[in-house]
């Protein structure tokens, strides 16, 4: 009879953000596990400790600094091989002391626009990930071509208000219309460091560079082994059920599940509800949206049982 699967070790880790926005890596030192690879700072909790005091133990000793823990940002299951480890990523804006390196390990300040993803240990670009995702995720309206000239000024207006990701979904439009508005749109975009994603458009965003990603629909997902776009390029995926983001983990930043509510849309439908939502969050790896039903009023609900935040179209212009 084989021993019973252990559960996870339960790591800490600490999102430093200074007044200037910048997040504090630690490099991890020649000898340990993934040496060379940078990472959030933190690090493992001991029996009985609940996991904002772990977190605090672990930059003192590591930093030298009192930290106050924020709001959790993501929690990451992931294996190093045989090692299964749950990441607890949690904000911090607050400490007394500088940081200090006490560890022997290499630290520096990144804007977090600017870190490369390669440069992380591979759990650690999830957290990566969830800290440049924004909390809002507009999904244009099902409208025919003719709304063309309304639709790219309104995303524009959002864009200019601070909207910083826009999925470009028009069912009844050609690709080549799609392409087209999103090329109009590119400058912008890129001034404002928002980005636009092609519902499954791979080669279109591949065209079309820098600023432009992909959410790639449920039925596509089985399809990539790999992420289809350069890092530099957003992939989100499209899920419903527990396969679909175990898919997502290994091809995409981030995930939208659905449906959370019912939706005039597909009436027919079963809602997760928040429970299930919960439950399915807790065990994806990946920044994962709440979409079907979502207004912007829900957003709270979403952030506290672990999601990245609310994707919709009613509500988000």
């Amino acid at each position: 009879m084989s021993a019973p699967m252990a559960g996870p070790m339960h790591v800490m880790a600490g999102v430093m953000l200074d007044a200037q926005g910048r997040v504090l890596l630690a490099q991890r030192p020649p000898g340990k596990h993934l040496a060379g690879l940078w990472e959030f700072p933190g690090g493992k909790l001991e029996a009985g400790e609940l996991p904002a005091d772990g977190l605090v133990r672990e930059l003192r000793e590591e930093l030298g600094v009192e930290a106050v823990v924020g709001e959790p940002l993501i929690r990451v299951p992931w294996h190093y091989g045989e090692r299964f480890l749950l990441l607890d990523a949690r904000l911090v804006h607050q400490w007394r002391g500088e940081p200090a390196s006490l560890d022997g390990q290499a630290l520096r300040w990144c804007e977090p626009t600017a870190v490369e993803l390669d440069l992380l240990a591979p759990a650690d670009r999830h957290i990566l990930r969830a800290l440049q995702l924004p909390a809002r995720y507009a999904i244009t309206a099902d409208v025919p071509p003719t709304a063309f000239d309304e639709w790219q000024q309104r995303i524009r207006r959002a864009i200019a208000a601070g909207q910083s990701m826009v999925l470009l979904r028009f069912p009844q439009w050609s690709t080549t219309e799609v392409r087209k508005l999103a090329a109009s749109l590119l400058d912008e975009a890129r001034t404002q460091g928002a980005h636009l994603l092609l519902s499954g458009d791979v080669e279109g965003a591949l065209a079309l560079g820098q600023g432009v990603g992909v959410q790639l629909k449920s039925a596509q997902l089985a399809s990539w082994q790999e992420r289809p776009l350069p890092v530099s390029q957003w992939v989100g995926a499209s899920c419903h059920h527990a396969d679909d983001l175990g898919r997502a983990v290994q091809i995409a930043d981030f995930a939208t599940l659905s449906p959370v509510a019912s939706t005039a849309s597909h009436p027919d439908a079963m809602p997760l509800g928040w429970d299930a939502f919960a439950r399915l969050v807790d065990r994806a790896a990946v920044p994962v949206y709440a979409l079907g039903g979502m207004t912007l009023d829900q957003l709270d609900a979403a952030r506290h049982v672990g999601g990245q935040g609310v994707a919709g179209i009613r509500g988000f212009w």
